[in-house]
């Protein structure tokens, strides 16, 4: 299960990346909702950080397992470029938070459960599945956005 989650992270990120490599910087940059009272979504560039945020944040929870200590991820994204880098390093650091439960049979991680810092308590699967769709909600919401200001 942890190979095919940890594949399925990884997969969900290409079309993201592929997206980033050919944006000019102007249109990672640029304001596409002025009006959102969300942070995280005012621009590509914005939404690129907050998915690599998260994607540390939910490792994080991982890492609790094997009692690792918490990183804040808080670097400046300040190009499409650096944001694919910034994608893989997340994804390395996933992998890595992976170490040492690898080979646990379902029912040892079926009894892992995460209360997360946005009120809502997964299991190990859900945890992961929810990383996975959040970097899929988010690559949807960039290619909206490019397709509603060409």
């Amino acid at each position: 299960m942890l190979i095919a989650l940890m594949e399925e992270y990884r997969r969900s990120a290409i079309d993201l990346k592929q997206i980033l490599s050919h944006l000019s910087q102007s249109t990672f940059e640029k304001i596409n909702d002025s009006h959102t009272t969300d942070p995280d979504c005012h621009s590509i560039q914005t939404i690129t950080f907050h998915i690599v945020q998260s994607g540390y944040t939910y490792s994080n929870y991982i890492n609790t397992i094997t009692k690792r200590d918490w990183f804040e991820y808080n670097e400046s994204i300040e190009t499409p470029l650096i944001g694919i880098e910034e994608l893989d390093k997340m994804l390395d650091f996933a992998e890595h938070s992976f170490e040492g439960i690898w080979y646990k049979t379902n029912e040892e991680i079926e009894q892992w459960k995460f209360n997360t810092r946005w009120n809502v308590t997964y299991d190990f699967e859900q945890l992961m599945e929810h990383a996975i769709v959040h970097v899929l909600r988010h690559r949807r919401q960039i290619e909206n956005m490019l397709k509603n200001n060409l």
